[in-house]
């Protein structure tokens, strides 16, 4: 029987994406399923969709990182404000690439989240990714480097496309098949129906 598949679309600058990143590989091991960690652009997704960040929305923003406060301690995990937000996550996003290239796309996502919603360090530069990359065991100076390559920068956006094409409005968004889940909260949903609990 060929294992299913959860395509993970990511932006590290999105704290809902950091928590449910907390919470997918004990889901992949209850489900027994494989995730395609599929780094993309959230800003050229809010663009394309019509979409703003809950930040950005006074309502919304006022009551955000308590409500993510509130997730970090019902998940025990670690989380601080970064100094930086909005972050400026596209050579992250870049290196997330590479790193799938490696076979350590899952490892430097889940790296590059910590360094920023944990130790609160700029993605944005490249010491910070550098770091990450280390933490997930990957050479970071060069994966950095690849970051310029075309190819890689070309990956990036034919990931955001396609997640776009697929309907994504937001992050984190779950694929398995044609059927989408979004948010941090609808993990519940998402390992429901994979456990046959639920229907599409």
């Amino acid at each position: 029987m060929t294992q299913k598949r959860v395509e993970f679309f990511w932006d590290p600058a999105s704290p809902y994406t950091y928590l449910a990143a907390t919470q997918i590989d004990a889901l992949a091991e209850r489900c027994d399923v494989e995730i395609l960690w599929k780094p993309f652009v959230l800003g050229k997704v809010f663009e394309a969709t019509g979409n703003t960040a809950p930040a950005r929305i006074p309502a919304k923003g006022k009551q955000l990182f308590h409500d993510v406060q509130r997730w970090a301690r019902y998940y025990g995990v670690g989380f601080a404000m970064p100094k930086v937000f909005p972050v400026h996550s596209i050579a992250a996003l870049r290196a997330g690439c590479a790193a799938n290239l490696l076979g350590k796309g899952g490892a430097f996502a889940q790296a590059i989240m910590h360094t920023y919603w944990v130790l609160g360090r700029d993605i944005s530069q490249p010491d910070a990714i550098v770091e990450g990359a280390a933490r997930a065991g990957l050479d970071g100076a060069a994966l950095l480097a690849q970051t310029q390559l075309q190819e890689i920068k070309d990956q990036l956006r034919v990931n955001t496309d396609d997640a776009i094409a697929r309907g994504a409005f937001g992050a984190p968004t779950f694929f398995c098949g044609e059927h989408m889940f979004w948010g941090n909260d609808r993990l519940i949903l998402l390992e429901a129906f994979l456990t046959g609990k639920l229907a599409a």
